[in-house]
């Protein structure tokens, strides 16, 4: 092993000090949540982060969904995403979304192309996003066991297509401890599946009570099981203080979505302060991919490249 270099100590010892930071909340960040209390542990606004050896302190993916009028248009095909994102943004990964290739889901040919051609631009599958295949904690037994069958062949999908999981919403209804315990059982059945082909499971705030960080960290702690996990999205918690809820899912986070929407002159999001958001996220120790996901009203194309360069400017700002 070579020696530890001077800036890779202070890297360390800057972790160190952000997590220490992190531990209880200051009056700074008490401010911060003046509108929404309460406040919460986060690390203090000069916290810097060690990134990976030889690796960038996150990657910068993209979901397909920032382009969707792309692809609703047939402007772009859909298996050519991986090329578009290469060419466009010169980025490595892509997040799927079932909506676009719900036809697709067992055809293999048409999956091994996806692959093959992202492949051939250097870009991987992390995920796909499934949406529209019932409510994974439906109240009803049977109901909840077709939803859980109804995903099993986006499993697959994302094994054919290299990925690493697929996102879930977590529907229910009911009073909040039944929804607890009736989207854990969803969940557990469905990722006792996925476990087997090496896929994870993970579920994104997306409404309902998913908005709720608090109670979507008691369903990851109801499964136990450690291929479930969360897909923290800076929006989607409606009136859910957004940075507590990405701090309460952190923990079991396994890929991260940066939602953005308008931007300010100077480049930064009017909604949410990312430089704040990024802190929380990287204080939990994640190194993984962030993703793109834009749903402003702007220029699709132009709006993933303000998100993407604000993302990349968090970056150099929080790297130690």
């Amino acid at each position: 092993m070579p020696p530890t270099t001077r800036r890779q100590f202070l890297a360390a010892s800057a972790v160190t000090a952000a997590t220490a930071a992190s531990l209880a909340p200051t009056q700074a960040n008490a401010d911060n949540h003046a509108d929404n209390k309460p406040a919460f542990p986060e690390p203090t606004t000069d916290a810097k982060f060690a990134a990976p050896y030889g690796k960038p302190l996150f990657e910068i993916s993209v979901a397909q969904w920032s382009l969707n009028k792309l692809f609703w248009d047939k402007k772009v095909d859909n298996r050519d995403f991986g090329k578009f994102i290469r060419e466009e943004y010169n980025l490595d990964a892509v997040e799927w979304v079932n909506q676009f290739f719900k036809d697709k889901a067992t055809d293999f040919g048409y999956l091994r192309e996806m692959k093959e051609r992202c492949d051939d631009h250097g870009v991987k599958t992390l995920l796909i996003m499934v949406d529209g295949e019932g409510q994974i904690g439906h109240p009803d037994a049977a109901e909840r066991k077709k939803t859980v069958e109804n995903h099993m062949k986006w499993v697959v999908a994302s094994k054919l297509l290299g990925g690493q999981a697929i996102r879930v919403n977590a529907g229910s209804k009911g009073s909040y401890d039944e929804q607890v315990k009736l989207a854990a059982d969803g969940l557990h059945q469905l990722t006792e599946f996925a476990r087997g082909f090496g896929i994870n499971v993970i579920v994104e705030n997306h409404g309902g009570l998913s908005s709720n960080g608090k109670w979507l960290a008691e369903v990851m702690d109801e499964v136990g099981l450690p291929e479930c996990g969360t897909l923290p999205d800076f929006g989607n918690f409606g009136k859910y203080n957004n940075y507590l809820g990405v701090h309460e899912m952190m923990p079991y986070a396994k890929a991260v979505s940066a939602k953005c929407h308008e931007f300010n002159a100077d480049g930064s999001h009017k909604r949410t302060d990312f430089m704040r958001m990024m802190r929380i996220v990287l204080a939990h120790g994640y190194r993984g991919y962030v993703g793109v996901e834009y749903e402003g009203k702007e220029d699709k194309v132009g709006g993933v490249r303000k998100g993407t360069e604000l993302l990349e400017r968090c970056r150099e700002a929080l790297t130690a």
